[in-house]
């Protein structure tokens, strides 16, 4: 950061924190051990689209990258954006590693090109069972390179108890975001 910067309150955008990604199929296991939750098979990505030809070409290059990678992995791909204006990557495969993998990728891919503070999140999907839950997201924070579960309910509510079950399941595991005022709910997850 130079000295105009600092005079006019500017900083510089942090680094995207992605390698915390890998430690998501060890916490799987806990998690299904400690609370009964399984992956469901479901992630996304969220990022927002910047304009110009740049993004353009990359936009294209990714999306070849990832339909290749879903007819190798026997993946599902569907590329949407919200009412927000963000564009969603979700991927479907029953294997949590192939997900990774490929959350990992789009990640990389954007932060390498410049595009990681248009990173906003990622989302992992686990199966809650019983409880009026649409399920319950491991939501990646890119940023802070940490974790937090969101449990949506219908009308647009969340089950906080669970959501901190959830943390306490974790422990360790994974790198869970210690400020609770950071835990956002993403209403309206494209699946």
């Amino acid at each position: 950061m130079g000295f105009l910067d600092a005079i006019l309150g500017r900083s510089k955008q942090k680094p995207a924190k992605l390698d915390a990604l890998f430690a998501l199929p060890g916490a799987a296991i806990t998690l299904e051990a400690g609370a009964g939750l399984r992956p469901s098979g479901f992630a996304a990505v969220a990022f927002k689209p910047a304009a110009g030809q740049d993004f353009a070409q990359l936009d294209g290059e990714l999306r070849e990258l990832l339909e290749m990678g879903a007819r190798e992995s026997g993946s599902e791909l569907k590329i949407t954006e919200d009412r927000y204006g963000y564009r969603w990557v979700v991927l479907r495969d029953p294997q949590l590693e192939d997900l990774v993998t490929a959350v990992h990728m789009v990640n990389a891919t954007l932060s390498e090109r410049g595009y990681g503070p248009a990173l906003l999140c990622s989302v992992f999907g686990f199966d809650a069972g019983a409880g009026g839950h649409d399920g319950v997201y491991l939501v990646y924070l890119y940023k802070r390179g940490t974790f937090y579960p969101f449990a949506p309910m219908p009308g647009e509510r969340r089950d906080n108890e669970l959501e901190l079950r959830v943390r306490g399941t974790l422990g360790t595991d994974l790198p869970v975001e210690a400020d609770l005022t950071r835990w956002f709910a993403l209403w309206g997850i494209p699946t």
